[in-house]
């Protein structure tokens, strides 16, 4: 017999034990197992070297976190069931396990159009199938189908156990300060009013500096302009892959599995109606990338071979990061530099040695799921109405910066 009771040691937390057998084997399939090479922050790591933590570490983390509100949930009185509590513990296991390459950098580079939730769904509903019906639950609460919708905000909403991880594990592993937050105190605030989840009033300080702290985050790590150059620069190397793919171009080096992806665009519709697909998909990683680029490099494509000697080099593309739209004449002027040093570039070839694009941050939508305090008197009010420290005008604005990166600076 195999012990399935296991602890391992997280770095964020101690020692995390695994709460069940099923739990167990979920985490030990192929599918999940793949998650330990796919890192968590893309390409971070060229600017935080010590970035490298993965999709598998975060997925666990939060599955910590998760069983902790439970226990914090049943102790002030909250209704779960043994099979409600297996299933949640499913759904936030398996909440990501859709992503594809390097997480958020290649969203849609691989399988165009196709968000990593969908691909996570369509993972569950194949475990469920493999697992003869026990996902089903789980299944129910990660897509809200569920009539105890306050389990679904544990797994997806402003405040839920996905977010809480990911910011303490992002905030050690860049050691960017700015991002601790105090998630066992914001677990301890929990409780259930009217099936909505709710903080209690005494943690109000705990989720202001949550919110904040996100803020910080997503500017100085997610949205970090060497970031922003970096991982574009990985999205115009797919791009031209599957552009040269596109005309018939068979020397494209790439294992297998990415070789079927890279000469063809599949949808979610095909996903759907082929499962073939979905363990193809499985098997593609950081590695299959990275390898293909490093071959890549020797491509006798001047642009592809140009841009993965940058990627592997770190030679990233030069980055300015505005406030306002970059003007026209601007950007021509760095295409003069380009056309000056390679005159043989097309016009279509020029727009992967200078382009330009934007990003955007919310720190809170009021207009979403909102993140509720509870008093003592029983009334409940948004953070936002509630905070004396935040403002709600700059809560609810959506913060739009521009970017244009080009090879040579001027």
């Amino acid at each position: 017999m195999i012990n399935k009771r296991k602890i391992f040691n997280d770095p964020v937390y101690g020692f995390v034990s695994i709460p069940n057998e099923l739990v167990f084997d979920l985490i030990e399939h192929p599918y999940f197992q793949r998650l330990r090479r796919i890192k968590q922050l893309g390409l971070t790591h060229l600017v935080y070297p010590g970035a490298l933590h993965t999709r598998f570490h975060h997925a666990l983390g939060a599955m910590h976190l998760l069983t902790q509100a439970l226990e914090t949930l049943t102790y002030k009185g909250v209704a779960i069931t043994a099979e409600e509590n297996e299933a949640v513990t499913i759904a936030i296991l398996l909440h990501d396990i859709g992503h594809g390459p390097f997480s958020h950098a290649l969203e849609h580079s691989i399988a165009k159009g196709m968000h990593h939730e969908e691909l996570s769904l369509l993972f569950m509903h194949e475990l469920n199938a493999q697992f003869n019906g026990k996902l089903t639950l789980a299944i129910e609460i990660f897509t809200n189908q569920y009539h105890k919708h306050f389990l679904h905000q544990l797994v997806s909403s402003q405040l839920d156990m996905d977010r809480l991880d990911y910011l303490s594990r992002d905030s050690f592993f860049t050691g960017v300060s700015e991002g601790t937050i105090s998630s066992e105190r914001i677990i301890k605030m929990l409780n259930v009013v009217n099936d909505e989840l709710v903080i209690e009033s005494k943690g109000i300080y705990s989720v202001e500096n949550f919110i904040v702290s996100r803020r910080l985050m997503y500017w100085q790590v997610y949205l970090h302009k060497t970031v922003i150059s970096a991982e574009n620069t990985l999205v115009n190397i797919l791009k031209r892959a599957k552009e040269l793919a596109g005309q018939g171009v068979q020397d494209l080096f790439a294992s297998p599995p990415f070789h079927q992806f890279l000469y063809n665009n599949y949808t979610i519709d095909d996903f759907k109606n082929d499962k073939a697909l979905l363990n193809l998909f499985a098997q593609i990683d950081d590695y299959d990338i990275m390898t293909s680029i490093k071959t890549w490099c020797n491509h006798s494509d001047f642009v592809l071979s140009f841009l993965s000697k940058c990627m592997v080099n770190r030679t990233l593309f030069k980055i300015e990061l505005r406030n306002e739209p970059f003007l026209d004449s601007y950007v021509e002027g760095y295409k003069q530099i380009i056309k000056t040093k390679f005159p043989n570039l097309t016009d279509h070839e020029l727009s992967y040695f200078v382009f330009s694009s934007e990003v955007t941050n919310e720190i809170y939508r009021s207009d979403k799921v909102r993140i509720n305090i509870s008093y003592k008197d029983g009334t409940i009010k948004d953070i936002a109405e509630a905070s004396d420290q935040l403002n709600i005008a700059v809560l609810n604005k959506t913060v739009k910066k521009y970017f244009l990166c080009t090879a040579f600076s001027k």
